[in-house]
């Protein structure tokens, strides 16, 4: 049995097919009120990967996750073979829980194709090395003094080394007037092997982990007691370029909307370059607490 976060991130991807299109992938039993969305949605772009011939990267999803998945049951994922055309694949998957449909993804393959052109806005600002910043557990233990023994065990099984490109905030005076922005340093703490469809789908958990900080910081700091629970109700996403989740991308992120309980966040992952490699869109559900 693997220790390392990383290896046990390619584990957790690795599904077991039951069926010529049904998959079932583990849930790791965590001290969670729900499965980690980012776990759902990489793991059904791995089912539907699977059904493809392989030729053919993904270029977009489209997903909404319909009730909380439950922590140590396992979740079976059935692929709909919606269209084999002559350039685009297209498949549709359910996330099954205890009888449930707990998550949906719509993934969209295509070969890319040269078009004569290429166009890229360029990175709204000139971001910090991410190995001039510190690990984000090493500011929270040097805010803290240690980490909670909770934190702890979360740290040790991180799969990912995130880094946040402004210091953490912890109280109400430092988010006063605030813009909805954040940005992240983030890589896969060791090796993914070689497989593109890992890497895409180790990314699109990644995608997951910090996009709806954006909303949350114009209202509260995002270390220390919650006033809001959060979780998120839909996820889409287009992948432009090849790239590797073991190496350093910068999720850049901003939320132009909060209202109605909900909140809007969208990211752009650049490489070191500055190359714009994928693109997000959230929205998740805000409701505070007590």
């Amino acid at each position: 049995m693997t220790t390392n976060p990383a290896e046990r991130l390619v584990d957790l991807l690795d599904l077991e097919q039951i069926e010529v299109n049904i998959f079932r992938g583990r849930s790791p039993e965590e001290s969670l009120q729900r499965v980690f969305g980012g776990q759902v949605a990489g793991q059904a772009l791995v089912a539907a990967g699977r059904t493809t011939e392989g030729d053919r990267p993904v270029h977009s999803l489209h997903a909404y996750f319909l009730r909380p998945g439950i922590p140590g049951v396992p979740i079976v994922y059935q692929v709909e073979r919606v269209r084999d055309g002559r350039s685009f694949t297209t498949r549709r998957v359910t996330a099954v829980q205890r009888g449930k449909t707990i998550f949906n993804l719509t993934a969209s393959f295509h070969q890319p194709e040269e078009a004569g052109f290429e166009h890229q806005l360029p990175p709204r600002l000139d971001f910090p090395d991410p190995r001039s910043l510190p690990p984000v557990v090493d500011e929270i233990r040097a805010h803290l003094g240690s980490l909670p023994e909770s934190l702890e065990r979360m740290a040790r099984r991180q799969p990912f080394d995130i880094r946040y490109v402004d210091r953490l905030r912890w109280t109400a005076e430092e988010i006063k007037d605030a813009d909805p922005r954040s940005a992240v340093w983030m890589r896969a703490v060791g090796p993914l092997g070689d497989d593109p469809l890992v890497h895409t789908c180790a990314l699109t958990y990644a995608s997951d982990m910090t996009l709806l900080d954006a909303v949350r910081i114009p209202v509260e700091p995002l270390w220390g007691p919650r006033g809001f629970d959060m979780a998120s109700l839909d996820h889409a996403m287009w992948f432009h370029r090849p790239f590797r989740a073991d190496e350093w991308f910068l999720y850049d992120q901003e939320s132009p909307i909060a209202t109605g309980g909900r909140g809007l966040a969208r990211g752009r992952i650049y490489d070191l370059e500055g190359r714009l490699l994928v693109s997000v869109v959230q929205e998740g559900l805000f409701r505070r607490l007590g």
